[in-house]
């Protein structure tokens, strides 16, 4: 494929194009594009896996392959890094039992039972905050209720 600088490239939803890091923040990577444009690439668009510092993963001045995935109203480019590579391979064998020791496949508490090479998707997270946060504030209602009867049965 032949590079003409004459010919104007438009970005469209689903281009990929090579760009150039020209800023970090909390949230994500603004990226320099061709033709004196930019974009950004939001925190979650960064890696398939769990994204907590961008810098991490991203330096200024790092060239970077992106995927246009929208174009706002405004003319705001939204990119994607890592919708412009192919998604990791899945684990092989799937855990059923509980893969944790002691598990019956109910969470467990953090302490101690994280695999941090263990890929989650943010709705597992959220599945798992959710069911731990749920059950915190159940044995904390039934002690409330339990310290709210003075003296006496009712």
């Amino acid at each position: 494929m032949k590079e003409d600088m004459s010919v104007s490239m438009e970005f469209g939803v689903g281009s990929v194009i090579e760009g150039k890091v020209t800023g970090i923040t909390k949230f994500g990577a603004f990226v320099s594009l061709p033709e004196g444009k930019s974009g950004l690439v939001h925190i979650s668009e960064i890696a398939y896996t769990y994204v907590n510092d961008v810098k991490d993963y991203l330096q200024e001045g790092q060239d970077v392959k992106v995927k246009v995935i929208g174009i706002d109203e405004n003319g705001r480019i939204n990119l994607s890094i890592k919708k412009a590579q192919d998604p990791p391979p899945r684990p092989a064998a799937p855990r059923q039992g509980g893969g944790r020791p002691g598990g019956g496949g109910r969470p467990m508490g953090f302490i101690g039972q994280r695999k941090p090479a263990e890929p989650t998707t943010f709705e597992d997270r959220l599945k798992q905050f959710m069911q731990s946060s749920d059950s915190k504030l159940s044995e904390m209602k039934m002690n409330e209720r339990k310290g709210s009867r003075r003296g006496g049965r009712k």
